[in-house]
């Protein structure tokens, strides 16, 4: 049972940086600052940042550690998830990127 279970988190962790990467695509193409750096080919962690406005940086770490989404503001932390939470709020960012996208395409 733990073994597929280790298998299935990584495999999660890895579809949670494909996604990473990919929606740091669509935020580039939408004029946004943001990277996404990853560790080894097995894509077993990243580091996602995009800056949204000037001071206003978002930072996501995906690992066998944890998940942690980190908010700041002028380089003061303004909020901490992590695991589901964190997930969440990389959710919301990325449907305002998709209704965003979806509205410079109709115009």
């Amino acid at each position: 049972m733990f073994l597929r279970l280790a298998q299935q988190h990584q495999e999660f962790v890895q579809d949670l940086v494909m996604n990473l990467q990919a929606l740091t695509i669509t935020l580039e193409q939408s004029g946004y600052s943001a990277s996404c750096y990853t560790c080894g080919e097995q894509m077993q962690s990243a580091s996602f940042m995009v800056n949204l406005a000037e001071k206003h940086l978002i930072r996501f770490l995906v690992s066998d550690y944890g998940i942690t989404w980190l908010e700041l503001w002028d380089d003061r932390e303004l909020i901490k998830l992590e695991g589901a939470e964190a997930i969440n709020q990389l959710q919301e960012l990325a449907n305002i990127v998709k209704y965003s996208h979806a509205i410079q395409l109709t115009n």
